[in-house]
């Protein structure tokens, strides 16, 4: 099994076409567990490695949703991942840089306006869902006000 390590590369390259990542997510998940995601079918999985081979630990399947918000903040872990990055890419399907510099814009103006609860409503809704199944895995999402969001463990180290 061809095995790729993720860690936090630039938000706006161009994200690899695999169908199935592996995140090793240190602080987060023991030392022999990965986070596996296999985009074809929406599933994370919790896989622990030991003499006897894999061990499938925990599994979710995720809404099209949970899924676009959850590769940013997993590509981007131990960092956070800015909100105009996540609305891009479950509005607009997209993170390239024209796009996040979109609804940069718009985030600031709708903060001016007073309006930007309305704006981030589609993202809080996706966020509230992926927190309830990612809390089987030991992980959370932690929101940084008005900034963005970051992956964090719910097991104390």
């Amino acid at each position: 099994m061809n095995q790729k390590v993720m860690t936090s590369p630039d938000l706006h390259e161009k994200e690899p076409e695999e169908s199935i990542v592996y995140f090793s997510l240190p602080s987060l998940v023991q030392g022999s567990h990965r986070l596996i995601l296999y985009k074809e079918l929406r599933t994370l999985s919790l896989v622990s490695e030991n003499a006897n081979g894999p061990n499938l630990l925990q599994q979710k399947i995720l809404s099209d949703n949970e899924l676009q918000i959850i590769v940013p903040i997993l590509n981007v872990f131990p960092h956070y991942c800015p909100y105009e990055v996540l609305l891009a890419s479950i509005l607009s399907r997209t993170i390239g840089e024209s796009t996040v510099t979109k609804w940069r814009i718009r985030l600031l103006e709708a903060h001016r306006e007073g309006t930007w609860q309305q704006e981030i409503r589609p993202l809080r809704r996706t966020l509230t869902s992926l927190r309830r199944k990612l809390y089987s895995f030991g992980l959370e999402i932690s929101t940084i006000r008005e900034k963005g969001c970051s992956i964090t463990s719910t097991v104390p180290n």
